[in-house]
């Protein structure tokens, strides 16, 4: 323990956190999704380890998925208590700056691992990961090699899937379709909607059903198995490897224009690309950190697949179309 108060001393040193930072202990509320605030989420000791150098409270508020995040914002307006948003992806972040709601995070960062794919003054990246369609190998011996003989394989092996309309997985996966089949997409929906047991709000409901044994498949991450392999000492649950590639996500932070708290949030965006928070993403948020780590990767991240080919779409693009592209999804896949 005591190393640990050291280690985290040093970052605050490092980053210029003072330990004193104020006589009454402020309030840091960040929004987030429910996974990220679970008792097996990374929420709680990031908590631990942030007010350890801060002299605050970290109070975190926790929705169902990233893009209820946007839309509980967008329902508060400027009456949120939300200091920092953490959680939505670079698919939201001009409809995110659309709402007035964000400014710019002025401040100096390490050289981030997802640099090459994406960058913004407004919105730091924590960590990312391709999707993956994540499957049991108890139950299917001859998983999809790719997405087309996903959308046309036999209608009785289902996927579970999640609503691009509150769940960032899902909206991850309606533009993987899109960044696939182009204007034919609709018709690869309607093909797809064979397969699909049930469409969930988020992904913690769609990844509890898949391991229940509900389906023999679910949309999740290329990281997904790496918990099953850590954790539960298992093989069972692999990702399949796509032909056409495997859709990328970055999740980003962001500070709300209306806060109070100013000065500690961006203490705290700082601390968010450190080791502090960034060690805890591989084992906890099961996903690549995005910011500086103290400690190799697990083993079992050896053993994930690796895509051939990452898909990602401007976040001008995803903005532009996103209402269009939903609206197609419900009418190829309504019964």
């Amino acid at each position: 323990m005591r190393f640990i108060l050291t280690t985290l001393s040093l970052i605050g040193l490092l980053f210029g956190l003072n330990p004193s930072f104020a006589q009454a202990k402020p309030t840091l509320t960040i929004y987030t999704y429910d996974s990220f605030t679970a008792d097996w989420g990374p929420g709680p000791q990031i908590k631990k380890n942030f007010e350890q150098i801060c002299n605050c409270t970290l109070n975190w508020v926790a929705v169902n998925d990233g893009v209820a995040l946007l839309n509980r914002l967008k329902l508060e307006g400027e009456s949120t208590k939300a200091d920092i948003v953490l959680g939505i992806d670079t698919n939201l972040v001009i409809e995110a700056r659309k709402t007035g709601l964000f400014e710019k995070i002025r401040i100096g960062l390490p050289e981030s691992k997802v640099i090459k794919h994406w960058k913004s003054d407004a919105f730091i990246s924590f960590d990312y990961a391709p999707f993956a369609v994540i499957y049991d190998t108890e139950k299917m011996k001859n998983p999809p090699k790719s997405l087309d003989e996903l959308v046309n394989g036999p209608a009785d092996q289902k996927i579970i899937l999640q609503d691009p309309r509150t769940s960032t997985p899902g909206l991850g996966f309606l533009l993987w379709m899109k960044s696939v089949y182009g204007d034919k997409a609709d018709v690869a929906w309607k093909k797809l909607s064979r397969r699909i047991l049930t469409v969930t709000p988020g992904w913690s409901e769609a990844y509890s059903l898949f391991t229940k044994g509900e389906a023999p498949m679910v949309l999740s991450y290329v990281t997904s198995p790496a918990y099953h392999m850590i954790v539960e000492k298992s093989n069972r649950y692999k990702a399949a490897k796509f032909s056409e590639g495997h859709y990328l996500q970055i999740e980003v932070a962001g500070l709300l224009r209306t806060s109070k708290n100013k000065k500690l949030a961006k203490y705290f965006f700082k601390f968010m690309v450190s080791s502090g928070f960034q060690d805890l993403i591989p084992t906890k948020n099961w996903m690549f950190p995005s910011g500086i780590s103290s400690k190799p990767l697990p083993k079992e991240f050896g053993q994930l697949i690796k895509p051939e080919k990452l898909l990602l779409m401007s976040p001008q693009d995803v903005s532009d179309n996103r209402k269009a592209w939903i609206d197609e999804w419900l009418k190829a896949t309504s019964k």
